[in-house]
């Protein structure tokens, strides 16, 4: 099959930490509400009534109360939890079209789906429709759709559709007369485009590529030798050609990172403690859920850098395993013992964290003849009995140590959090 026969589907969700708030909080909506970043720090997610009040994404809060204040904004917190469940039923919808390896989950927000093997059978436009109604009407959240011949030209499509009412949602530029296809790439800057960073759209600029069109209309090779293979592969996608593949099976990571920032600083080394073996904890819950085993473990502390009345403090240090592990109990004693080592009286830590390295797919691990056999069973059972009371109670529930004990010294900062609806805890409660 020829590269530019295929066809693919971006969907993506309008808003999407605002959108999975109003579903269970219908008196959000046509009203400016932001999301803020962890501690309730900056805004990470912004209404369309928000965005109408210029409140740019990014901005720490601290710089707009008098626009909060003056048009009466609703902030809230991030709810992790529950946007995480909201993905994963809108990821599961889109799958539900085609086979699992003709679906990717891009992101929280973005699904890309190869439609290419039912083109000739369906109206894509229809699809997309069907698509934005499905998802809608099962999960409350809006979407719109982008129909194209490449990846980068399904996001370009997506793009058209979100920013032109007249799409309905849905832009299918397979289909699209391209005059027309022509008119919507010129009104488009050059940085939009999937792959672009900031850096190569300035230099694109000062080379007069500004827009879509002009990019596309450049030769693939001659811009490889000034910019390199992504720059050329970028221009032959927006030519139709399609050069990256659906991903249905993630690549393997190469590190697992869990940080935060405390609710209020921090100078005692108990609660130092106390916080990187949280973080210890839910970085091995990750490691589990890919099925990998650890091998080295990275644990840092710094203060802020914005404290002018302070010098600032980073301070990182490194461990091994002797063998490869995926063990909540030997990371913390790990964590705990190394963040002792790079504590320092005095410091008003703001920040702590977590680096697992040196990771491997557990199922393809080789242990040397003196492995304790016995001992690794044991662990394994310990963390399966723990996980299975996570899964019926929550993950704070049991722990190890006393981390996730409420109203810690360092928490996090979540003031003005939702409740997350899929807790037995937090379900809603309807009055006659």
């Amino acid at each position: 099959m020829k590269h530019e026969e295929k066809v693919f589907f971006l969907i993506d969700v309008n808003n999407m930490y605002v959108s999975c708030e109003r579903v269970f909080n219908p008196i959000l909506n046509n009203k400016p509400v932001i999301v803020l970043s962890n501690n309730d720090g900056c805004a990470v997610a912004r209404s369309n009534e928000s965005k109408a009040l210029n409140i740019k994404m990014g901005v720490p809060l601290f710089q707009i109360k008098d626009i909060v204040k003056q048009h009466k904004v609703i902030v809230l917190s991030s709810n992790y939890a529950l946007y995480a469940e909201m993905s994963r039923r809108f990821h599961k919808i889109l799958g539900s079209y085609v086979t699992e390896e003709e679906v990717e989950g891009y992101s929280i927000d973005e699904c890309f789906v190869d439609f290419t093997a039912y083109e000739k059978n369906f109206d894509l436009e229809k699809v997309g429709q069907d698509m934005r109604a499905k998802v809608l009407k099962w999960i409350g959240l809006p979407v719109c759709v982008g129909i194209g011949r490449s990846k980068t030209e399904a996001k370009l499509s997506n793009h058209i559709a979100k920013k032109n009412q007249g799409f309905n949602g849905v832009c299918d530029l397979v289909n699209m007369d391209p005059c027309n296809k022509e008119y919507y790439f010129s009104q488009i800057d050059v940085s939009e485009v999937w792959g672009v960073g900031r850096k190569h759209a300035k230099k694109l600029h000062s080379m007069g590529i500004k827009t879509v069109l002009d990019l596309a209309s450049t030769e693939a090779r001659e811009m490889q030798r000034q910019f390199s293979i992504v720059m050329a592969r970028t221009i032959n996608e927006l030519q139709g050609i399609s050069c990256i593949e659906i991903e249905d099976i993630p690549p393997s990571k190469k590190q697992i990172i869990k940080s935060c920032s405390f609710g209020a600083k921090v100078t005692e080394l108990d609660d130092l403690k106390e916080a990187i073996a949280m973080h210890a904890q839910e970085a091995c819950k990750r490691l589990r859920d890919e099925e990998s085993l650890c091998g080295c473990l990275l644990v840092f502390v710094q203060s802020s850098p914005f404290d002018e009345t302070a010098p600032f403090y980073n301070k990182s240090i490194t461990g091994s395993f002797s063998e490869p592990t995926d063990c909540a109990i030997d990371f913390v004693k790990a964590a705990v013992k190394m963040v002792s080592h790079i504590y320092k009286e005095g410091i008003k830590y703001k920040k702590c964290g977590v680096i697992l390295t040196g990771l491997e797919p557990k199922s393809g691990h080789t242990y040397d003849l003196l492995t304790d056999f016995e001992e690794i069973d044991k662990k394994e059972q310990l963390m399966i009995a723990m996980e299975n009371v996570h899964t019926k109670f929550g993950k704070r529930k049991l722990g190890v140590g006393t981390c996730y004990v409420p109203s810690r010294n360092w928490s996090m900062s979540r003031d003005k959090l939702s409740k997350n609806p899929f807790k037995w805890e937090e379900l809603l409660t309807i009055y006659n």
